[in-house]
């Protein structure tokens, strides 16, 4: 398992070994002794995966202290472009992300600690995603961001995305304070 480190602070971007033959594959999407040689020294305490088709937006999610999650996100089918964005005002990257294309294909993965705001946009239909989570969720703990914010300037490389009502009201970045320091 290869773990790159990307321009933002914690954002780690995971590649599985893949054994593949005329069966098909296999690889370790989690070991925790791995991660925690790599400095993830994090436990996951549930799981989640959802299904979309092409288009559907979900995000810019997080959750304040003390149920903010760092998560490990991947693709089981489908494809997505994934976004963390650092919500930690302290940080000398606050307010920049990272984007990345997670498919079934690449079965690549992304950790993205707490701190950072989620979201991603479906490439594919009937796309499967899933992630865990190092904390339960709690809705009154949820955040939400507005996707489109002009001031975080994020490509995501659609005009109208499927949105949830909630994430069609997330609070402007201007307008956001953050619970992380």
């Amino acid at each position: 398992m290869e773990i790159i480190e990307t321009s933002i602070k914690g954002l780690l971007i995971i590649k599985p070994k893949v054994f593949a033959d005329d069966r098909g594959y296999f690889f370790e999407s989690y070991n925790e002794t791995v991660f925690r040689d790599k400095g993830i020294n994090v436990s996951f305490l549930q799981d989640n995966q959802s299904l979309s088709n092409s288009g559907v937006l979900r995000g810019l999610h997080f959750q304040a202290p003390p149920f903010d999650q760092g998560k490990l996100v991947r693709v089981i089918t489908g494809a997505v472009l994934d976004i963390a964005v650092d919500i930690r005002k302290n940080s000398p990257t606050y307010g920049e992300y990272i984007a990345i294309e997670l498919t079934e294909e690449n079965k690549t993965m992304f950790y993205i600690p707490s701190g950072f705001a989620h979201g991603f946009v479906t490439l594919r239909d009937n796309t499967i995603f899933s992630y865990k989570c190092t904390n339960v969720y709690d809705k009154s703990s949820e955040g939400t961001i507005l996707w489109n914010d002009s001031d975080l300037n994020i490509n995501w490389n659609i005009e109208n995305p499927i949105l949830s009502e909630k994430d069609k009201l997330g609070t402007p970045f201007k307008h956001f304070t953050t619970p992380f320091e």
